[in-house]
């Protein structure tokens, strides 16, 4: 098999499965070990996927700046947030990450929703202000133009004295191998503590971001209860989540 036919059918295989393995792939293909890890190096030089031990995983295709994550992909994003809102309660203590996805989550709250909302986004704050129910504790740090969220030592003491029932993460890339992960390594810290301040953490994923990775972890799938997604992913790419122990929320359009 050619060069550029095994590199077409190691995307194909990682477009459906989400991550290869080298050893499968020289079974498969029928080349050697050698040929394999050359070819997912090229593919990683080539920014078509992420290089991790044994093999490859999606690379996140989430865009780089604020303002095009605002454009990109609204539609999932707005069902994906409806779902994790299925999980609110009146009077919960809830932590809200930053991101799009979480603006649409509050779009998704009733006019009348009760209960305590922390933050240390500014747009977040700024949506839920106009929530008269909500008692709203905004977390403040050095501001992150490119998350557009604070992060440093400040927010990272202050979570760790906050427990809340639930807390909405929101996700850059998630496979169920190499776990959570995204680009900014002070958001990265920040939402490393996240995950264990809450009963349950519901990441907020889209379809583009599951199977995919990004340079820092933040900590095992398995820090995750809940993975609230779009109605139309297909069952294989969720299958992995599910057998980890994951709770998967599909939502849709109202």
């Amino acid at each position: 098999m050619l060069k550029d036919e095994r590199h077409r059918r190691i995307l194909e295989i990682l477009g459906s499965e989400g991550r290869v393995v080298a050893g499968e792939l020289s079974a498969l293909l029928g080349v050697s070990d050698y040929t394999i890890r050359r070819d997912l190096d090229e593919l990683a030089e080539a920014r078509r996927l992420r290089r991790v031990h044994g093999g490859a995983v999606a690379r996140s295709p989430v865009a780089p700046t604020y303002a095009e994550r605002e454009q990109q992909g609204v539609s999932g994003k707005i069902a994906t947030a409806r779902a994790a809102a299925t999980l609110l309660e009146p009077g919960q203590v809830v932590i809200l990450d930053g991101g799009t996805t979480a603006l649409h989550l509050v779009d998704a709250l009733p006019p009348d929703h009760t209960g305590t909302f922390i933050t240390h986004s500014p747009a977040v704050a700024t949506a839920l202000a106009r929530y008269p129910g909500i008692e709203l504790v905004v977390v403040g740090g050095t501001f992150d133009r490119r998350a557009m969220v604070a992060v440093g030592a400040n927010v990272i003491e202050t979570y760790r004295r906050i427990t809340a029932d639930v807390c909405f993460l929101g996700v850059w890339s998630v496979n169920a191998t190499s776990g959570i992960s995204g680009p900014y390594y002070e958001e990265v810290e920040v939402r490393r503590v996240l995950i264990e301040r809450a009963d349950r953490v519901v990441g907020l994923a889209s379809r583009e971001k599951l199977g995919t990775a990004a340079p820092f972890s933040i900590g095992p799938a398995t820090a995750l209860t809940h993975l609230a997604t779009e109605p139309d992913v297909p069952e294989e790419m969720l299958r992995p989540f599910v057998e980890l122990g994951i709770h998967i929320l599909q939502g849709g359009a109202r």
